[in-house]
């Protein structure tokens, strides 16, 4: 049953949390899913090179369709706290500034990414026998990068307005476009990476088809032309909120631009398969943990755009609960079954007698990755771009990259595989001092009516 927009701000906050976070992690399942197949088949229908292929292509497509989730993002805060103040009209323009916003950059973006295509590749780690099939899969899957924007776009304000089941929708029906058309164009017609990239593209136009229809006939938010003009202080708001995500995503960029390279300097092309394999596990295994971060948004900005702050004080306390025992639960299977896991993606000799240990490593700090992951979320709701842009770039961009720089210089491959989990202790701790101290003095004061 979807959730109106007043609900968020009424509702008992565990059964909300849960109407919310179920169908955003089962959404993220889905999509994670999505991409462990498609990983498996192309690991085992054309080989490990096009795993590491992939590795390479897929975070310059996310940098640019990043664009759409991170205004996405950021007027999902606007929007959400729009909605709690009961300020209906500030709502559409906001969602019309986003529409016009996400198509135009991430239009800018694709041009770009076609008139250096090559110099892109290789600075995200296209090298040696990588280059082929690299290219054969980064052109089909470029064009459709500004649908899958808008939907990413789409799909934060699909969850804004509380419709957290018609958000899931929207990741399901991409990922079973995608694995059908895989077993097509891949397995049946031998189209190889050219046919990988194809059922992706056309997966993510389904996507944006269903994300239509839904603003067209199920959504609160009935735009007209004349909501359609950029309004700049309201461009301004989302654009500060959306910084956050878009450096966020920017900093990931950077960083797998690192990983390629390092990896392929301490390990060869098959080091960045083994890579490849793990950050497809990193969104699948965590899904509930950012089902839940993304459940935890709307509810926390509609209320805190409302007054409602002893309600955002036990949103935050119950999410960040419900996600450390999740998070806790999956390291202790990924432990348990790090090897037949990896048999899963590829036949490999060099791959899976890699991957296990690290995907282990990687995984090591999971189980206190929830105070990391709602902390930096809840700046993000009540609208603190500062506080919500250094905490979400700790982890990366202050701690993961100067260390996967560093470590490997004395310890070789495993250097790499332990800056992740050195990183996510060092970005908790400091997620955890700003979001106590907010926890106990700001939202407090607020409470006994000081501020």
């Amino acid at each position: 049953m979807a959730v109106s927009a007043e609900e968020l701000g009424t509702q008992d906050i565990k059964k909300l949390l849960l109407k919310q976070a179920v169908p955003a992690s089962v959404g993220i399942l889905f999509m994670s899913v999505n991409i462990l197949i498609d990983t498996i088949f192309v690991g085992q229908w054309i080989g490990s090179l096009a795993i590491a292929a992939v590795t390479v292509v897929l975070p310059i497509t996310f940098f640019i369709s990043s664009l759409g989730m991170a205004i996405g993002v950021g007027g999902g805060s606007v929007l959400s706290r729009a909605l709690g103040a009961n300020n209906k009209e500030k709502a559409l323009l906001t969602f019309a500034n986003q529409i016009m916003m996400t198509f135009l950059m991430a239009s800018v973006f694709v041009l770009l990414g076609m008139f250096f295509s090559a110099d892109m590749l290789l600075l995200f780690g296209a090298k040696g026998a990588i280059v082929k099939p690299a290219t054969e899969f980064f052109f089909p899957i470029l064009l459709s990068v500004p649908f899958l924007a808008l939907c990413m776009m789409g799909n934060n304000i699909i969850r804004a307005e509380g419709k957290a089941k018609f958000a899931m929708f929207a990741m399901i029906i991409p990922a079973f476009v995608n694995i059908i058309l895989d077993i097509v164009f891949i397995k049946l017609m031998n189209l190889g990476m050219f046919g990988a990239a194809l059922a992706t593209s056309i997966s993510y136009f389904m996507c944006f088809l269903f994300v239509l229809w839904f603003f067209m006939y199920k959504s609160e938010l009935k735009l007209k032309t004349s909501h359609f003009k950029f309004n700049f202080p309201i461009i301004k708001e989302i654009t500060n909120l959306s910084f956050v995500t878009f450096s966020r995503q920017g900093v990931v960029s950077i960083l797998a631009i690192i990983l390629n390279h390092t990896l392929y300097t301490y390990g060869g092309e098959h080091s960045i398969a083994v890579y490849g394999i793990i950050s497809r596990m990193l969104m699948f295994a965590l899904f509930p943990v950012l089902g839940i971060t993304q459940g935890f948004i709307p509810i926390a900005g509609y209320n805190y755009g409302a007054g409602n702050y002893e309600r955002v004080k036990e949103t935050v306390e119950v999410s960040i609960k419900y996600a450390a025992l999740l998070a806790a639960i999956i390291f202790v299977f990924i432990l348990a079954f790090a090897q037949p896991i990896v048999a899963v993606f590829t036949t490999d000799s060099k791959v899976i007698a890699e991957t296990p240990n690290a995907l282990r490593w990687v995984f090591a700090a999971s189980p206190i990755i929830a105070i990391q992951l709602i902390g930096a979320a809840y700046f993000q709701a009540a609208g603190k771009a500062k506080k919500a842009l250094f905490l979400t770039l700790s982890k990366q961009g202050f701690f993961l990259i100067p260390l996967v720089l560093i470590l490997p210089n004395f310890f070789g491959i495993f250097g790499v595989w332990v800056s992740f989990p050195i990183a996510d202790i060092l970005s908790t701790i400091i997620t955890g001092y700003f979001l106590k101290k907010e926890m106990n003095i700001k939202l407090t004061k607020h409470n006994d009516g000081i501020l």
